[in-house]
């Protein structure tokens, strides 16, 4: 585990830098996360791998296209409405730090 310990301190030095971190798991996930750091501990590392938009209106009123409330809401009539930007709320990935085959930082 002090290996671990070790490797956590290191990638701890690169928090809220872009980084790359390849895993020892098959398929896409084998592919690589490209992220920020957001945390590390000993046996996780959390990287933010997509940002979603900033609020510019409370959900639910004229400016979104929808009316009824946050749970309720339908489109208003005749509203133009891009799901594909109500639906992009961002992600993360937690990568166990026994997983990780390679991690790729810039070197500056």
């Amino acid at each position: 585990m002090a290996d671990g310990i070790n490797f956590a301190a290191e990638i701890s030095r690169y928090m809220g830098e872009t980084v790359t971190i390849f895993t020892t798991s098959g398929g896409v996930s084998g592919q690589g996360f490209t992220g920020v750091v957001l945390s590390v501990n000993a046996y996780f590392v959390r990287l933010i791998t997509q940002i979603g938009p900033a609020p510019g209106c409370v959900l639910g009123n004229a400016c979104t296209g929808f009316t009824g409330g946050l749970f309720g809401g339908v489109p208003a009539a005749g509203a133009k409405v891009d799901y594909r930007l109500i639906n992009t709320v961002g992600s993360v990935a937690d990568i166990p730090i026994d997983k990780i085959a390679s991690f790729v930082h810039n070197a500056v």
